[in-house]
């Protein structure tokens, strides 16, 4: 049964800024339905001009870029109320690849309305320049993270922003939280060798600080962990747009 947006469980969250009675009515008819996908499914493909745009509303998955050499370079992790296919919708194509790392249902929009969008609505028009603005944000915090951390503290600060995100739209259980990627997801997100990383999740085990094993995240410390993670422990997380 397809969720309708004054019924969507995503917007009871904290995390999310709410709308309007105006804007959901606006977002009910922008929506041109959902689509169920299973783990492993590309969503969108590098270089492609999808006709669609999608937001995340449950499962994860992954956005990259495959490198010359065939090899893929993970940007960040997809998770409910990620908004998917910005890129085409404005670039008229893809620069990057996002694939279904779980199953996932999506709601789904069609791209040839994204303008109406801005010439009708402007709220909404501004918080997709939000999103932008964040992504990029997090871009330049990605790369401040690869130059100046060691490769504990890039872990212990991934494993924070992501238990984070999860706690937010309630993929949490007390200190757990389901991490479906591999090990190598992870490395090619932080710019680690798997080896490594596989090196440095034993000393975050050992030291009581965080487990990653079966697809599960364990924080034992999480004060310890945003210490590691030069990250303050009780900042409170930054309310975002649904669309």
């Amino acid at each position: 049964m397809v969720t309708k947006c004054q019924n969507c469980p995503l917007r009871a969250r904290d995390l999310f800024v709410q709308m309007t009675s105006q804007e959901v009515t606006f977002m009910q008819s922008f929506k041109t339905g959902e689509l169920e996908v299973d783990g492993g499914t590309t969503l969108m493909m590098e270089a492609s001009n999808s006709p669609q745009l999608y937001t995340a509303l449950s499962g994860m998955g992954l956005r990259y870029k495959t490198l010359l050499s065939g090899e893929r370079q993970v940007i960040n992790f997809v998770m409910p109320g990620d908004f998917i296919g910005l890129q085409a919708g404005v670039m008229q194509e893809m620069q990057h690849s996002v694939e279904a790392t779980t199953d996932m249902k999506l709601c789904v929009f069609d791209r040839k309305r994204l303008w109406e969008l801005f010439r009708d609505h402007p709220d909404r028009a501004y918080d997709l320049t939000w999103i932008a603005a964040v992504e990029e944000h997090l871009l330049g915090e990605s790369l401040a993270i690869l130059g100046h951390m060691d490769g504990l503290e890039r872990i212990a600060r991934a494993f924070v922003r992501l238990f984070d995100r999860g706690a937010a739209i309630g993929l949490t259980t007390g200190h757990e939280m389901p991490l479906p990627y591999r090990q190598q997801d992870l490395a090619d997100a932080l710019g680690l060798s798997v080896v490594h990383v596989n090196k440095m999740l034993k000393r975050l085990r050992e030291q009581r600080s965080a487990t990653w094993q079966n697809g599960r995240l364990i924080l034992h410390d999480r004060d310890e962990l945003c210490r590691i993670a030069q990250l303050e422990p009780d900042r409170d997380p930054m309310k975002r747009p649904l669309i």
